[in-house]
């Protein structure tokens, strides 16, 4: 959605419209949601989590009384770019399990994603993710602070309601503030789905369709 997003209005004689799905627009505010709020729903996985960066000696802390929270995903991607291997498999192993984890209401349970076992695509996939992220996608100011380059191009947005990784406010507030936008909300679907998926499609096709006109 954000590569999308920014890329989009800087090629306007070339963008018909856009087709999004799983919207997310990398502001720090989900980041933190993705890396810890939720953690409020998977504490046990959480608590996992976080307590690798804390033992892994990154300075990461939850916070206290005493003393201030830190935030997670810095931590995470330092120890994506240790020059040791084994520190960088650990980390990429850990990060791919909390994936796994708070995708799994809406993918009907919980289940290993078998790209993981693929190293090269388990390492650069949390690396990337990490490098982003913690960098708030190295979009400044804010996607939804600059929706006026958006004005004129036409977007379909899909989201699943029980999308507990970046929950469905994103994609309300995006479709708010980009005229001639279409929120399409599937009920059953979490961060992407099978029905969500297929309707994703048909939109593709369509805008295809349409260019060829």
């Amino acid at each position: 959605t954000l590569f999308s997003s920014l890329l989009g209005p800087g090629l306007p004689d070339r963008v018909l419209g856009m087709v999004l799905f799983a919207v997310t627009t990398t502001s720090r505010r989900e980041v933190d949601w993705i890396t810890e709020g939720v953690g409020a729903i998977f504490p046990e996985a959480w608590d996992r989590f976080a307590r690798h960066a804390e033992e892994a000696g990154t300075g990461y802390q939850r916070g206290t009384s005493e003393q201030p929270r830190t935030r997670l995903v810095a931590p995470d991607s330092a120890l994506l770019e240790s020059a040791d291997p084994a520190v960088r498999e650990a980390a990429s192993q850990d990060w791919a399990l909390w994936e796994d984890t708070h995708v799994a209401i809406g993918a009907g349970g919980f289940r290993r994603d078998p790209r993981w076992a693929d190293d090269r695509f388990r390492h650069a996939f949390v690396r990337l993710a990490t490098h982003y992220w913690s960098h708030d996608g190295f979009c400044a100011p804010p996607l939804l602070q600059r929706m006026d380059r958006l004005r004129g191009i036409p977007a379909t947005l899909f989201h699943g309601r029980r999308d507990i990784s970046s929950p469905l406010v994103t994609a309300w507030e995006l479709h708010r503030a980009w005229p001639g936008s279409r929120l399409i909300v599937d009920e059953g679907d979490g961060h992407g789905g099978a029905l969500m998926a297929e309707a994703w499609r048909r939109a593709n096709d369509d805008l295809v369709s349409a260019a060829g006109r």
